[in-house]
């Protein structure tokens, strides 16, 4: 579902927006926010919502894990989008779930006419990591 008013955006966004996304702003185009629902060594797994002004965008990344891993993006609020390497993009909508395997290069954000969250789900595993890639272009964001 589009949204573009931010008010009418936070009474859906369930998870709340959270905070300025200040220590990964440099991974993304555009305004994110991040609330943390679990706390990084508290639980196996780390849980936080992720919300997206319209049009942001975080580049292209991969994630790594010697053994496990992954992440799981439970879709929220709003409407986004999230394109794998070489496919086609695939529209968001709250209640789209998607598995990201381990080496698999991908984006993840807002449609360009509306705000997006999504619960982040980082799969335990051992070594677990992000590569950060490239931005995704004005003109590849555009084409969607």
């Amino acid at each position: 579902m589009k949204i573009m008013n931010s008010e009418e955006f936070d009474q859906q966004n369930v998870f709340g927006k959270g905070a300025d996304n200040v220590k990964f702003a440099q991974f993304f185009t555009g305004n994110s926010f991040l609330n943390l629902l679990t706390l990084p060594g508290e639980y196996p797994m780390l849980l936080a919502n992720v919300t997206f002004e319209p049009g942001c965008r975080n580049n292209w990344h991969i994630h790594t894990a010697s053994k496990g891993g992954g992440q799981i993006l439970l879709c929220t609020a709003g409407s986004g989008w999230y394109q794998e390497e070489g496919k086609e993009p695939i529209s968001l909508e709250p209640g789209a779930v998607i598995k990201i395997p381990v080496g698999v290069k991908h984006w993840h954000g807002a449609k360009a006419d509306s705000w997006f969250s999504h619960i982040a789900v980082e799969v335990p595993g051992e070594q677990c990591s992000s590569h950060w890639c490239e931005p995704v272009t004005d003109e590849e964001f555009g084409k969607l």
